[in-house]
């Protein structure tokens, strides 16, 4: 079976059955959950740039995202939400969102490559790949899932939460939502666990800006 790697990559497992890409978004924001994404591509697809989410510009990856979702064979997002990922640590959350992802799949792959230097614990035969989005086609496939999957998360929350711009930064730690959160202190959304806002929590209480919903 065509396991679509590209050139270069050696892989040396036998397969003959489905095989899924997994991949997670969202690992070093200070707010919202972290996504993934599992992808089960057919034999032929036609998918041009396919590429690593964070190669892409915003309107290539949204193109793929509607292209992915309409020649896969089947796929599934999952995520872990800020409370998980307080509990469990920001590694932990992402291999559930990506163990959820996979068991979400409507079709059980043979095989599951996924994306940096460890797989979940699960029953699936897999195997990590190291910038797998740049190298494996089917999880480059669920990167870009994930990824969008995930701004359009931070976009909603934007429409709760103005005042911290999580419509330009996603949740990622740059000095406009430093500024805000030292300002305004977290709101519902923000990983508590994150050093920025653990410090923040510590200092005393400021105004703290609730939902507008």
């Amino acid at each position: 079976m065509d396991t679509h790697l590209q050139s270069g990559f050696e892989f040396a497992f036998d397969i003959s059955g489905p095989i899924a890409g997994v991949d997670e978004a969202g690992r070093g924001p200070l707010a919202g959950a972290v996504y993934a994404a599992a992808v089960i591509l057919p034999e032929k697809y036609n998918l041009p740039f396919l590429n690593d989410s964070k190669k892409l510009t915003e309107k290539r990856r949204l193109n793929l995202f509607h292209q992915i979702q309409e020649q896969a064979v089947c796929y599934a997002i999952a995520c872990a939400e800020p409370g998980e990922i307080d509990q469990l640590n920001i590694l932990q959350a992402s291999l559930l969102a990506m163990h959820r992802a996979v068991e979400a799949l409507s079709e059980t792959p043979e095989f599951v490559f996924v994306d940096g230097n460890r797989c979940p614990v699960w029953s699936y035969r897999s195997t990590a790949v190291v910038q797998g989005d740049s190298r494996v086609d089917c999880i480059a496939a669920a990167s870009i899932l994930a990824k969008v999957a995930r701004d359009n998360v931070m976009l909603e929350l934007h429409e709760q939460y103005p005042d911290y711009g999580f419509a330009k930064h996603k949740g990622y730690p740059t000095a406009e939502h430093l500024a805000a959160l030292e300002r305004l202190g977290p709101c519902d959304a923000h990983r508590r666990s994150f050093a920025p806002v653990k410090a923040r929590l510590a200092q005393p209480p400021n105004l703290r800006l609730v939902s507008r919903n």
